[in-house]
């Protein structure tokens, strides 16, 4: 990261020739290093279960089905041999949690077998994802209420956050057990009474709390997710939130930030100190792609909008990039610069094509 920082500094970003279909195709070709696909060509050339599930879909419907089931492939070939699933594997193989063991995790390995229609590498590593729900269930759920259990940190979306059992979290705790239905997996996580505490517990008439520290605080994932999610589809439930969202400035200059108000929500890990706004009031794109997902859905004009403004931004830098500062330039703090060539820009493009 600092040296690709140095560099950036003094040359800029990488441009990719062409229209904008063009350079976005040429993004994801980058992000293929012939075992499997990267979460950039920049400087995160690691593989992550939530970047790589997010994506899962648009790259299958773009045309990279094999490489998405490669890339299955290999991920959980490693898992079976650190003998659990970790948020990430490293260039050289090495499974890791960053900063510790992610709720998301399997939610996101699970997606993306079922979106690729993976049947066979579903047969094949039966024994071992059999294995990880049980952990899943064991070490992450909590079988009193229904939810995230909330006595212990759990990575998730906002990495360098110490939250104790998020939104976002269980929203991806009931799209694990709606997918492991969908694929008729025996689970002890069942799915109704799962969105029915999620509703009960983070939904306060006009937006959904952050965690169930319950603060009156808008944030951007804990307001996109449990639509992408499948939590609920409420039209009603979005404007709210929607309204929520805009009257806490978190789709301008374009959509998504965390939040506007980052000091008063939770604590952050110490490594926040060299990370500047990266996690606070920070816009984030792959964020902001899940959340174009879902206002697609709900409000086609404000879809189009946004829709626009990542065009142009695109077309302007030539490239992807990961995020960018309260103000919509490109992140630059004085250890760490943006990453670009993100895989997430499938995302847009499959967007983009639907």
């Amino acid at each position: 990261m600092f040296r690709r920082a140095r560099h950036v500094k003094r040359n800029g970003f990488g441009k990719y020739s062409g229209e904008l279909e063009q350079i976005i195709l040429q993004i994801i070709d980058s992000c293929w290093n012939g075992t499997y696909l990267q979460v950039s060509s920049g400087h995160f050339n690691e593989f992550y279960c939530r970047d790589f599930g997010m994506c899962a879909e648009a790259l299958v419907s773009l045309g990279y089905k094999d490489k998405v089931i490669s890339t299955l492939d290999y991920a959980l070939s490693k898992f079976v041999g650190h003998r659990r699933i970790t948020t990430s594997i490293s260039p050289r193989g090495r499974c890791f949690d960053f900063p510790q063991y992610g709720a998301d995790s399997l939610p996101f390995i699970i997606h993306a077998i079922r979106v690729s229609d993976a049947d066979d590498l579903l047969e094949k590593y039966s024994g071992f994802i059999g294995k990880e729900i049980d952990h899943y269930h064991e070490n992450v759920f909590d079988a009193r209420n229904f939810l995230i259990r909330r006595d212990r940190h759990f990575s998730s979306m906002k990495d360098y956050a110490k939250r104790r059992s998020s939104c976002y979290s269980n929203c991806m705790l009931h799209m694990l057990s709606r997918d492991l239905e969908t694929l008729g997996i025996r689970s002890p996580l069942p799915s109704d009474i799962i969105k029915k505490q999620i509703l009960d517990n983070f939904w306060n008439g006009k937006y959904f709390y952050d965690s169930l520290a319950k603060k009156d605080i808008v944030t951007g994932d804990a307001n996109t997710f449990p639509f992408w999610c499948g939590v609920t589809d409420s039209k009603k439930q979005f404007r709210l939130c929607r309204e929520s969202m805009e009257k806490a400035e978190l789709t301008r200059p374009f959509p998504l930030k965390y939040t506007t108000e980052p000091a008063k929500i939770h604590k952050m890990h110490l490594i926040d100190m060299f990370a500047g706004d990266y996690e606070r009031d920070a816009i984030w794109m792959h964020l902001g792609l899940c959340f174009l997902d879902v206002i697609k859905q709900f409000d086609k004009k404000r879809f189009e909008k946004y829709m626009d403004q990542y065009a142009k931004l695109i077309t302007k830098q030539k490239n992807f990039l990961e995020v960018y500062n309260r103000k919509g330039r490109p992140l630059r703090t004085r250890f760490y610069v943006t990453d670009e060539s993100m895989l997430w820009a499938s995302k847009y493009l499959h967007l983009k094509r639907q």
